[in-house]
């Protein structure tokens, strides 16, 4: 059985499919507010502050096309188990980026946290 989550870190570590994911998947005329060619691959691996270590499985910064001062924050989690807590999870995963852009200085220009929007690639069995 091939390796699902490897695939798919291969398959959207390119801007490309990531942008048509977003167009296919997750339609809406505010896609058109954002520039999916300048896409910024961010450090998906995360320290609590109980130097606790988790990792997420990939993150993408999305500029607006206009070069305005917002920005998205696109967290991709590959899932291939069945997980009841697995919006749990994804909301701890975007806490903790959160808190990292918060140490990093990577706010908005008027020092508020960017949205995130979280995607979760499922691929189990199980519906």
């Amino acid at each position: 059985m091939p390796d699902h989550d490897t695939l798919y870190h291969r398959f959207f570590s390119h801007p490309g499919m990531v942008a048509q994911l977003l167009r296919e998947f997750v339609p809406g005329p505010w896609l058109n507010d954002l520039d999916l060619d300048g896409m910024e691959r961010l450090n998906a691996k995360f320290h609590a502050d109980t130097d606790e270590s988790r990792y997420g499985d990939m993150i993408w910064r999305l500029p607006r096309r206009d070069g305005g001062e917002t920005w998205l924050v696109l967290l991709l989690e590959f899932q291939s188990a069945s997980d009841p807590w697995m919006a749990l999870r994804v909301l701890v995963y975007a806490g903790l980026l959160w808190q990292h852009l918060v140490k990093e200085k990577r706010l908005l220009p008027d020092g508020r946290l960017p949205p995130v929007l979280p995607v979760v690639l499922y691929n189990g069995d199980r519906p």
